[in-house]
């Protein structure tokens, strides 16, 4: 049985999430899954990657998430010019003949990292070890990030002209792969309604980062069951072709499953969406719910499942 204090602390989590997402609601019309996916992802310390079509509002998604959790925010426009120096920070020799570090962009709270894959592959290894380590490395010196330290990265889905693949390394740093979609015709009326008229939305700062801090322990404190937690970590494991528990399927279908960081954020994840549920312990549906977002970017698909026209989706559909 959980102490009365965990469970008080899980109802504040709960209680915080609905005011968060209410809030977000007034500027981000529509796409619900999508922001309960991004405030997932923060209570449990990973980073998201936003897929869509540009003009889907996904910039403005990170700053209203942003200014709603009181966090500092930088918005790094990557081009294929954009040198690791312009994420991290140089080093510059002063006035008094002394080198001194000036920090870069990356040095905040909420980091957008729009368009992402138009960089070349040694610029994105500079996000790489912030993402990982939440601390830089410039001239030998490591520099701890503020924490929270959240990336959000968005990458448009087509194959347009000067874009470089985000190696399979750098997909696993996210915790989430998440896909927008276009707006419903409802959804979009609304949005045209209140976009084209002079109201302004002022919003409330709802938490800050301590608090922040305090709920991504929270979630890691949350119990989880073996049989749950066994769960999780057999359904990554089933996504690896030729190994003991794949299935038939998968080794028709996939040239490349899942790593045991999979295993890691399908139970984090589970807890939260456990807690942001109103439950105190998370279940099979809870990890069902995260599944797709935490496997799609880490399975391979080979030539015969785009033969079959299978998508990722359908494919961890299957493990179910």
């Amino acid at each position: 049985m959980q102490h009365t204090s965990e469970v008080e602390a899980a109802d504040a989590l709960f209680a915080s999430y609905r005011e968060v997402k209410a809030e977000i609601g007034k500027t981000i019309i529509g796409q619900d899954e999508v922001v309960k996916s991004v405030l997932i992802a923060i209570f449990s310390n990973g980073h998201c990657l936003l897929v869509g079509v540009p003009g889907l509002a996904k910039t403005l998604l990170v700053q209203t998430v942003a200014r709603v959790l009181d966090l500092s925010f930088n918005r790094i426009q990557f081009t294929p010019d954009l040198m690791p120096s312009d994420i991290i920070g140089s080093e510059i020799l002063g006035e008094d003949r002394n080198f001194k570090f000036i920090k870069g962009p990356v040095f905040s709270n909420i980091i957008l990292a729009d368009e992402i894959n138009r960089t070349p592959p040694k610029t994105q290894a500079a996000l790489l070890e912030a993402m990982q380590e939440k601390a830089v490395t410039a001239a030998g010196v490591t520099h701890q990030l503020d924490k929270p330290f959240f990336v959000l990265a968005t990458q448009n889905p087509i194959e347009q002209e000067g874009t470089y693949p985000l190696p399979e390394a750098q997909l696993d740093r996210f915790m989430f792969n998440i896909s927008l979609d276009y707006p419903s015709w409802q959804e979009e009326l609304n949005i045209v309604k209140n976009t084209t008229g002079n109201q302004i939305n002022t919003i409330k700062k709802l938490l800050n980062a301590e608090q922040i801090r305090y709920f991504q322990q929270l979630v890691r404190n949350i119990p989880i069951t073996d049989h749950v937690l066994e769960y999780a970590v057999k359904l990554a494991a089933k996504t690896r072709p030729n190994t003991a528990l794949a299935t038939p399927k998968v080794n028709q279908l996939l040239s490349w499953g899942a790593g045991p960081r999979a295993s890691q954020f399908l139970v984090l994840g589970a807890k939260c969406h456990a807690v942001i549920s109103g439950k105190y312990s998370p279940d099979i549906e809870d990890v069902q719910a995260v599944a797709k977002a935490i496997l799609r970017h880490r399975i391979v698909r080979n030539y015969r499942a785009e033969a079959e026209g299978l998508s990722a989706d359908q494919i961890i559909e299957q493990l179910f």
